[in-house]
């Protein structure tokens, strides 16, 4: 599953502002401006992180996000599921240019089980840049531009099967 899941987040097919003529309630999950593991805490009791794969990964492994990230030789990627109830209901990918990893930044290296949410909410300069839906084999998945202190990182969200985002569309 775990794999399975990275893989159709690497693929999803982002949509442009012209196509992104979304249902309500679709939109009110995609465009959540606050953080999506709050969200989640709403729907059940517990939200857990499985880390997948930490590390840095050099920039020739990037594909197109190399293009919405500064021009740094090495990013940290962050690869992981988070659960609701131990349920798997999302697969969330964070890259973070080398760059942005200074002063209080450098955290973003030891979040282990602890999900990004909790750490990028609570800052007081966490600023987002944009969202942009994208969609893969009837999956919903958003990816999201966000600034520490004015510095970026990307992040890339792929909405499973057992997320409640589907139980609100039904």
């Amino acid at each position: 599953m775990s794999q399975d899941a990275l893989s159709l987040l690497r693929s999803l097919n982002w949509l442009s502002p012209s196509q992104a003529t979304l249902a309500p309630p679709l939109l009110d999950w995609l465009m959540e401006e606050d953080s999506m593991t709050r969200r989640f805490e709403q729907h059940c009791q517990r939200v857990t992180v499985q880390p997948l794969r930490e590390g840095f990964i050099d920039a020739s492994e990037l594909g197109e996000e190399r293009a919405l990230l500064p021009d740094d030789e090495r990013f940290w990627l962050r690869e992981v599921l988070l659960f609701g109830d131990d349920q798997p209901w999302l697969a969330g990918r964070t890259l973070v240019p080398e760059s942005t990893l200074n002063g209080p930044e450098a955290m973003l290296q030891q979040l282990g089980t602890r999900p990004l949410g909790r750490y990028l909410f609570s800052s007081s300069t966490l600023t987002r840049d944009f969202i942009d839906p994208g969609q893969v084999e009837g999956l919903w998945g958003r990816r999201s531009r966000l600034r520490l202190s004015g510095k970026p990182l990307l992040l890339t969200e792929l909405f499973l099967p057992a997320s409640p985002l589907y139980r609100d569309l039904a």
